[in-house]
């Protein structure tokens, strides 16, 4: 058995394991007249089949089927969940699990046969593993040694909950939250320094004037010359005190701010370490969609050529799972809803075998899935038909213009939303979709559906690599704080009140969006989350506003202020009664909690209530396909230290920015002249072997090729005389790493570029 299949049927043993608890114990509420979600029971049994067709196990396939078919009818009311069905699908549980015990721990021997019962109809069937499964594996996370023994093949392992490693994680994020209180702490301590300093010149004052009282009261004789001779030396003591005491003072100083610098770092290497453990690759989750999707085509009688790419790449192990369903139902739409019949595709001109193309990458910090055919392309008159049916349009009256793609589009994502004829295993059932939405919101991430030119569908799904932490943009409105994931953030601005348009009576603004004039909507931020007659705040004839982007949509949301950039802790909503477009909640330095609201669920809440000036094509720029779009400014880092290499290019990354490294400054002035890449700006270390950022920088300065390129310097030197040769030789800014803060950096490389 190869590793990656012993991980993907690990993975399925905890996956099928959580289906089936969740499933008894629904059944466990029925039989005791307890509420309970059947909805949820159906969508189990429809994530259970798909996934038992990834790890090919066609028995627990067909049993979960079954049951996805017998809870639909109970869903829909043509059946009832009485004593007997419940249970036919208790033993088809349990059947259930034996296979999946079997095909973990079985042999190359004959597979053997299980006994089990239609849930439907309390029949008996035979099931059997497949022989391609019949392989040992543990189906636990990994199998080690008890503690103290020592394997003789390989080292000793430790095995690790997963729970554990999260929760280790989780709490270093609060000892960093913790660490910049500390930076309160360590603003007391320089004001103490400086009160001391302004002592120490005080007293140098007070001690010259009592030197000269003394000395001109020593000129008399008699008893009058010994005091002041005393007082002189209680003087001379309480000086040498002082001067001690500010020593002492100023020493503290420096070594906390050290100290709280070292910790910092330190308490960041090993969030970084713990956040690395929990990466693993993509081939892990997605590495046999490629024959599940032949698979699905062979069924279907059609030929479909399937690429996968990227599975090299890595992210949370937390959120590739997460994302196992949604892609297997986009794939297995891409076959279902997209693929033709040969003999219809070469009449539209196309090849005789269709294409279906699973993609991962890494864009502007965040991981992206794209799921893409080429094959009928979304039927937008169907979608528009099937909604109105469902209620979730109005019908068009004569004369009315036809809703724009992306409304039509995003309505697919909706509960209980399927434009198929019949219902068959692949399609049909309204919940694939919407399955898709559910999961890749509660990632904090984003999901768009779009044509592919000249023929095609592509689903785009974009989370963050890790499940817990994400740049957001702290705004305020009304008196609150809102976080804003900068993924969906196009730009800041300031409006000119005397600039806003009107359409409709609502305000607008034309803004030159990647080259293109949109009339963009400009919308109080307050209104959109909660307050809804909110005002347009407007200050000195001005409205600072945030461009946010979903697809092809914008919108400006005019804020009271902007406050910071952070990368932040995002915790799951778990209260009712916040809005639809809350997804998550983050810890402020007051301990006050602020609502994390999603760009693409703003967009789409300001489209259903403004449906009529979304229908015109308010906000709308013209579709760009994903290899056309502009790309964001190349900055080549130069560092010797993998790790600041590491962090640099992941700031920037998750600004848009395209990276490149280099280890020192040879191997940057070789990038630069060797015309491979076009560099705009350049962020150099000046400690390096071979050549330091300040003979890259005279190299770059006295190339009349390169002269033009702006020049970051970082150094952990803060000697003026550093800054100052810098600064001569052309330096566009300089920034040291003891006072290294990603806000600073990311606003310098904004004003020069």
């Amino acid at each position: 058995m190869t590793d990656i299949r012993k991980q993907l049927l690990a993975a399925f043993d905890v996956e099928h394991r959580e289906h089936l608890q969740a499933i008894r114990k629904a059944l466990d509420s029925a039989d005791r007249g307890a509420p309970f979600e059947m909805a949820d029971i159906f969508r189990r049994a429809h994530s259970l089949k798909g996934a038992a067709r990834a790890v090919d196990l066609p028995a627990v396939e067909e049993i979960a089927h079954q049951l996805e078919t017998l809870f639909s009818h109970i869903l829909e009311g043509s059946q009832a969940l009485d004593r007997n069905i419940a249970a036919s699908v208790r033993a088809s549980l349990d059947a259930i699990e034996d296979l999946v015990t079997e095909a973990s721990h079985s042999s190359d021997s004959a597979p053997s046969r299980v006994v089990t019962r239609d849930p439907a109809r309390g029949g008996e069937q035979e099931g059997k593993t497949p022989r391609s499964s019949e392989t040992p594996a543990t189906g636990r996370a990994i199998a080690t040694e008890k503690a103290g023994q020592t394997s003789d093949t390989a080292g000793t392992y430790l095995r690790v909950a997963a729970e554990q490693i999260e929760e280790l994680s989780s709490s270093m994020h609060q000892l960093l939250s913790e660490l910049q209180t500390d930076e309160a702490m360590a603003e007391a301590l320089r004001q103490i320094e400086l009160d001391a300093r302004g002592l120490r010149r005080s007293w140098d004052v007070l001690h010259s004037q009592m030197i000269l009282t003394m000395a001109g009261a020593s000129r008399p004789s008699g008893s009058g010359v010994e005091r002041p001779r005393n007082l002189s030396s209680r003087l001379r003591d309480f000086d040498q005190d002082l001067g001690r005491l500010f020593r002492k003072l100023s020493a503290l100083s420096r070594s906390h701010k050290l100290s709280t610098w070292t910790t910092d770092q330190a308490a960041r290497q090993v969030r970084e370490s713990i956040e690395r453990v929990s990466l693993v690759s993509a081939e892990t989750v997605f590495g046999t969609f490629g024959h599940m999707v032949r698979e699905i085509a062979r069924e279907t009688g059609r030929d479909v050529h399937v690429r996968i790419s990227g599975l090299d790449i890595q992210a949370d192990r937390r959120v590739l799972q997460a994302l196992k369903d949604p892609v297997m139902h986009l794939l297995r739409n891409a076959v279902s809803h997209g693929a033709e019949d040969a003999a219809e595709r070469i009449g539209k001109g196309k090849s005789e075998r269709a294409e279906v193309i699973l993609e991962l990458a890494s864009h502007g910090g965040r991981l992206a899935v794209s799921v893409r055919d080429d094959g009928r392309g979304p039927d937008l008159a169907r979608i528009e038909q099937v909604a109105i049916e469902r209620g979730l349009l109005q019908p068009r009256r004569a004369g009315d213009p036809a809703p724009l793609m992306d409304q039509l589009l995003s309505l697919v994502f909706s509960p209980g939303f399927s434009t198929a004829d019949s219902v068959d295993r692949l399609s049909g059932r309204g919940m694939g979709l919407s399955v898709v939405a559910e999961a890749v919101r509660k990632l904090q991430g984003s999901v768009l559906l779009r044509p592919r030119f000249p023929w095609g569908t592509e689903a785009i799904l974009s989370v963050p690599f890790t499940a817990a932490r994400q740049p957001l943009l702290l705004v305020e409105a009304e008196g609150r704080i809102f976080g804003l994931p900068t993924y969906g953030v196009e730009r800041l601005f300031r409006l000119n009140v005397q600039s806003l348009e009107s359409v409709q009576g609502r305000p607008t603004v034309r803004i030159d969006v990647r080259g293109q004039d949109v009339i963009v909507p400009v919308i109080a931020f307050a209104a959109l989350a909660g307050s809804s007659n909110a005002p347009l705040p407007i200050e000195a004839g001005y409205a600072k506003a945030v461009l946010i982007r979903h697809g092809s949509r914008y919108c400006a949301l005019a804020v009271n202020a902007f406050h910071d950039v952070r990368t932040m802790l995002v915790n799951d909503v778990q209260a009712v009664g916040l809005g639809d477009t809350v997804s998550g909640t983050v810890l402020l330095e007051d301990e006050m909690p602020a609502l994390v609201l999603s760009p693409e669920l703003l967009i789409e809440h300001w489209i259903r209530n403004e449906s009529r000036l979304a229908a015109g094509g308010l906000g709308l720029a013209g579709w760009t396909s994903a290899a056309t779009s502009e790309p964001g400014a190349t900055v080549l880092v130069v560092d010797d230290s993998i790790t600041t290499r590491t962090l640099e290019k992941s700031i920037l990354e998750a600004q848009g920015y395209r990276v490149l490294l280099s280890v020192d400054g040879i191997d940057a002035l070789n990038a630069l002249r060797s015309g491979d890449a076009m560099v705009d700006l350049v962020v150099a270390d000046v400690e390096m072997p071979r050549m330091d950022g300040f003979g890259l920088l005279q190299a770059i300065k006295t190339d009349p090729r390169l002269s033009a390129i702006p020049v970051i310097l970082m150094t952990s030197r803060a000697d003026p005389a550093d800054v100052r040769r810098g600064l001569d030789l052309g330096a566009s800014a300089y920034i040291t790493k003891q006072k290294f803060d990603q806000r600073e950096l990311l606003a310098t490389i904004g004003q020069l570029l």
